[in-house]
């Protein structure tokens, strides 16, 4: 932990030299340990901007909301209409660096206009690795990346907001919704939010750790190994099979390899 704090102190001092910035939030694990370095650093010249759109769960958004609130640091949303993104709703193996693009223009709009025009993303020291399109907007955008610019590893990022208190130390890895496709395959407003309602009712099952796979009328769920078995007890089962079937996949599969992030991308670049 010497290592993680040393990187911690050397993340606040090059946020501090900023003087002013806008952070690019989401609420998960990198953002939010991002969120409160940067309050730490820059008090009340902060500005959290989250992007509101068909592939963020409402249910991640009003988290984000309730987290801003807690710490004080003003926030704002900005609307984000995804499918709209010339060439997105075809699913292409770089949607992801289409939509991040599309995305973080408007996040960098949405914070110019209130006056912040340096804007902070959480890629974190790891996220070098796999397959990251939307990086490569991250770059192009000039959008900076502290988290990663200061090695931090996920796990060192856990283990830091640990220390703090932060409720998002242990919360479980997240995506956005379009990436439960396989690529190609065409991407619409009301599948994805029935990925999105399928997982919701997962974890109200008591997964924590899941995904909903759609492949045309199959969905595959990806959860922990060590939860199979709870998903094949028999009142579960039928729980999860009916409702599963009532949100409009007539398959519904239990992937035996278990939860796998970035399941999805090309071969050899899952995480």
């Amino acid at each position: 932990m010497d290592a993680a704090r040393e990187k911690q102190k050397e993340l606040i001092g090059s946020l501090r030299a900023l003087g002013r910035a806008a952070v690019a939030f989401s609420g998960g694990t990198d953002s939010a340990f991002l969120l409160r370095m940067a309050q730490e650093a820059l008090g009340s010249d902060l500005l959290a901007v989250t992007g509101r759109f068909v592939s963020f769960p409402e249910r991640e958004a009003r988290e984000a909301e309730r987290f801003c609130a807690s710490l004080g640091v003003a926030q704002v949303f900005a609307d984000f209409d995804q499918l709209a993104v010339p060439g997105l709703r075809e699913n292409p193996a770089d949607r992801c660096y289409l939509c991040k693009k599309a995305l973080f223009s408007a996040l960098q709009e949405a914070a110019r206009e209130r006056g912040f025009l340096v804007l902070l993303e959480g890629s974190n020291g790891d996220d070098a690795r796999g397959y990251r399109p939307g990086l490569r907007a991250v770059a192009e955008l000039g959008i900076r990346s502290p988290l990663r610019d200061a090695g931090l590893t996920k796990a060192e990022i856990r283990a830091l907001s640990e220390e703090l208190g932060l409720p998002q130390w242990n919360k479980p890895s997240s995506a956005c919704l379009a990436t439960r496709f396989p690529y190609g395959e065409t991407l619409t407003e009301e599948r994805i939010r029935a990925v999105g309602a399928a997982e919701d009712f997962l974890r109200a099952q008591g997964f924590r750790q899941i995904r909903v796979r759609a492949h045309g009328g199959i969905a595959r769920i990806e959860t922990e190994p060590e939860q199979l078995a709870r998903a094949l007890e028999p009142e579960r089962r039928e729980a999860i099979r009916a409702r599963l079937h009532e949100l409009g996949f007539p398959f519904v599969t239990l992937d035996l390899d278990g939860f796998r992030s970035g399941s999805m991308d090309p071969e050899g670049a899952a995480l």
